[in-house]
């Protein structure tokens, strides 16, 4: 109802309210294993509150110690993918989930993954896709929820240093002016970019105006679409693609093959 009637600091503020929360929670060694929008009380001057409890467990060490359940049912779009695939939740688990709040938060409530199925979202997650980012989201916050969606957990944020990442943003505004360029592209939606119209890299770099880094994709044997699917941000700065701006759009694309490959779109 309220889509797009919130300053961009403001929105800011109740994430930090929600980190701040779940900062509060990790340092008293508990974690929550459902943190989820659904879950965060919101009163008129939008200070926001952890709730829903049920799921949640005391650790020994927020740092290192983890909480292995043996079953029941996990909130698949909002958990981590070492909790989905080992049931090992820990403080990071919980991070990646925040970042799937700040999603949500900056959606103005959109459903994450769209109407994908819960297999279609675990099996894009592990070949690497991440949401992108939603309609007029800042750069710098989209940004941190992909630091929170890093698959190595112990690359994650912590929960302190969230909050100290939302104080920096929301006392200089206009780190909040650029806007990430994706506009909340679904990999799986028809109208998305038919990854399959490209039959080499040197098609796919040119549909992106990279043709320039071609010769170095060739120098260092990426000659295939199944080898651009497996590039990373580090590998692309190896590639001599330094530009942080032409390193986002190459991953954006990379993310949409990745996805579309899982899902038998490409031969």
């Amino acid at each position: 109802a309220n889509d797009g009637k919130f300053q961009a600091v403001q929105l800011v503020g109740m994430l930090r309210g929600i980190a701040s929360g779940m900062q509060y929670l990790s340092d008293i060694n508990y974690i929550h294993r459902d943190l989820a929008a659904r879950n965060v009380l919101v009163n008129n001057n939008l200070v926001c509150k952890i709730a829903d409890f049920g799921l949640s467990r005391e650790i020994e060490c927020a740092t290192e110690g983890d909480y292995t359940t043996r079953g029941g049912k996990i909130p698949v779009r909002w958990t981590a993918p070492e909790a989905i695939a080992f049931r090992k939740f820990t403080s990071a688990s919980d991070v990646w989930s925040f970042g799937i709040v700040c999603w949500e938060v900056m959606s103005y409530g959109e459903r994450p993954y769209w109407n994908w199925s819960n297999q279609d979202v675990i099996k894009n997650i592990e070949k690497g896709y991440r949401l992108s980012a939603p309609m007029d989201c800042p750069e710098a916050l989209h940004q941190l929820m992909l630091d929170c969606w890093q698959k190595e957990r112990s690359y994650r944020p912590s929960f302190a240093s969230i909050v100290k990442t939302l104080d920096k943003l929301s006392r200089c505004p206009d780190s909040l002016r650029k806007i990430a360029v994706n506009k909340n592209q679904n990999p799986l939606d028809p109208r998305a970019p038919d990854m399959m119209q490209f039959k080499s890299v040197s098609e796919w770099l040119n549909s992106l105006k990279m043709g320039r880094y071609l010769e170095n994709f060739d120098h260092a044997g990426v000659s295939t679409m199944e080898a651009a699917a497996g590039l990373t941000r580090k590998n692309l700065t190896t590639l001599g693609v330094t530009l942080a701006g032409h390193q986002k759009k190459l991953l954006n694309s990379v993310q949409m093959l990745r996805a579309q490959m899982s899902d038998g779109f490409l031969v």
